[in-house]
């Protein structure tokens, strides 16, 4: 009996010891549960903190004039993170000082540094747990360069149908001919932002693409050179650069005595008046839109058409280039984003056009003859229709080029 019992003790007492043990484990997966998940919760309430304090920082510094340090702790305080120094930290680095943009000047680092308090690990030791995280942004500051990397035609439209409103559509005979840039379509569309009808050809010169964002309806795809990529980025729109800044100071344009030569200025009649034949340099503002039937000649001029549309007739010859010097160099004509109004340039043969051609919200339909349509342009529409020859030839040094907006980006 003396034995049965001890045994039965000893049983008892490794029992409790078993149980004790298995306690313990229950805590630790207790405490896991529980302050692992407060420990993520926390990750990513940081992260959060973190990304909204770098971007508030390069907001500030693209703004300018304010603490750049400042507005990341401000905004990561109000995220909950207060750079208490006991249950937060946190760090603003300009320029970053580790990662891969550490040294560059245009990047801003936020480093925040959480302790989480533990409940029910603390019972088998574990006090805190450690949350770090970073965010790194950018601010890339406004620079003067050239219009849609270059692009040498470019529809802007964002969505189009296949229907009235294609994008970008050659048809008929077309042939267009593109050398020095490339061929930029915005449209969504995954069927038809670029449509090609019957012959008509595109062919891109000298390594340069065409780039279509959404899809591409083609009859014949062997009369494009080189092949179109399609699934490129978008590009925003309206467009993300600072639009000309065009104005000609109340002056008013005025016509010379024998009726043959005009001054720039202020139009708000049909332009050109009958029997003008030649411009002189400068800017035409013009408030009822520009039509040409005969011959036009003008060196160092810009037409600012503030209303109405462009036509320029098959029986005309317009020999126009745009001024090379000042704010607006190189830009040839320029409809501003409230007008809408359309572009339709079908020149005789001895037609030339030099310079930028920018209408972010104009259709532009080009009709080339037997013998061409020759430019010296970067042409930028709503939407772009080819049709008949046309050669243009883009040289940046020719062509305006804008004033980018200032960008943030949140890098990491």
């Amino acid at each position: 009996m003396i034995s049965s019992y001890r045994k039965n003790s000893s049983e008892r007492g490794q029992t409790l010891i078993i149980i004790a043990i298995a306690l313990i484990g229950l805590l630790g997966i207790t405490g896991l549960v529980i302050d692992g998940g407060n420990v993520f919760l926390d990750r990513r309430r940081a992260q959060n903190a973190a990304d909204s304090a770098a971007l508030a920082a390069a907001l500030a510094r693209i703004r300018g004039g304010g603490n750049y340090t400042n507005a990341a702790l401000e905004s990561a305080a109000q995220n909950g993170y207060n750079n208490d120094g006991v249950t937060n930290t946190v760090s603003v680095r300009i320029p970053p000082t580790s990662g891969p943009h550490a040294g560059d000047i245009e990047y801003i680092q936020v480093i925040i540094v959480s302790h989480v308090k533990t409940y029910i690990s603390s019972v088998i030791g574990r006090n805190e747990f450690i949350n770090e995280v970073q965010a790194v942004a950018r601010t890339k500051p406004s620079e003067t360069k050239q219009l849609l990397n270059g692009m040498a035609l470019v529809s802007l439209v964002p969505d189009s149908n296949c229907g009235n409103n294609k994008a970008f559509w050659l048809h008929g005979n077309a042939a267009l001919e593109i050398t020095g840039g490339g061929v930029f379509v915005n449209s969504g569309n995954q069927n038809c932002a670029l449509t090609q009808n019957g012959n008509g050809s595109l062919r891109v010169n000298g390594g340069q693409s065409i780039n279509v964002v959404g899809g591409a309806t083609l009859e014949k795809p062997q009369l494009l050179t080189p092949s179109v990529t399609i699934g490129v980025t978008p590009s925003n729109y309206p467009p993300a650069f600072f639009l000309p800044n065009v104005d000609c100071e109340g002056e008013p344009a005025e016509v010379s005595a024998d009726g043959t030569t005009m001054s720039p200025g202020e139009w708000d009649e049909p332009f050109p008046p009958e029997g003008v034949t030649t411009l002189e340099p400068g800017v035409y503002c013009l408030g009822d839109g520009m039509k040409v039937t005969g011959a036009l000649a003008g060196n160092g001029v810009l037409f600012f058409v503030k209303d109405g549309n462009v036509e320029i007739t098959g029986g005309a010859e317009v020999k126009v280039s745009a001024p090379t010097e000042g704010d607006n160099a190189g830009l040839l004509f320029y409809l501003p984003m409230d007008n809408n109004g359309t572009i339709v340039v079908n020149g005789g043969a001895g037609s030339s056009f030099s310079g930028t051609i920018l209408a972010p919200a104009s259709p532009i339909n080009l009709k080339g003859g037997p013998s061409g349509l020759n430019f010296l342009s970067q042409i930028v529409g709503y939407t772009i229709e080819a049709e008949g020859k046309i050669v243009i030839t883009y040289n940046d040094a020719q062509n305006f080029d804008a004033l980018t907006q200032p960008e943030v980006q949140l890098s990491e």
